[in-house]
């Protein structure tokens, strides 16, 4: 996994790309793109452009986090995806 561009929710802004969400997790554009068009995943469409609420956002990797069980421990995105 990459290393995410970003150290805290605070730095990013209030509406997220594609690239900005590949950057947070640290996954590939590919994986990014393959994300944002799962049923579960918050977004929104602006004309031709995809777009990410950043609280919609935060809410995501919240569940993602507490639904996989893995305490204080965060998964990695194929484990994610997966489940």
């Amino acid at each position: 996994m990459k290393e995410s561009v970003y150290k805290s929710y605070d730095e990013l802004p209030i509406m997220l790309n594609v690239e900005m969400v590949k950057d947070v997790l640290g996954i590939s554009l590919t994986s990014a793109h393959e994300l944002i068009h799962e049923k579960e995943f918050p977004r929104m469409k602006v004309g031709s452009r995809i777009i990410v609420p950043k609280d919609k956002f935060r809410e995501w990797v919240e569940k993602v986090h507490v639904d996989t069980g893995y305490g204080e421990k965060c998964p990695d995105f194929e484990t994610v995806r997966t489940r």
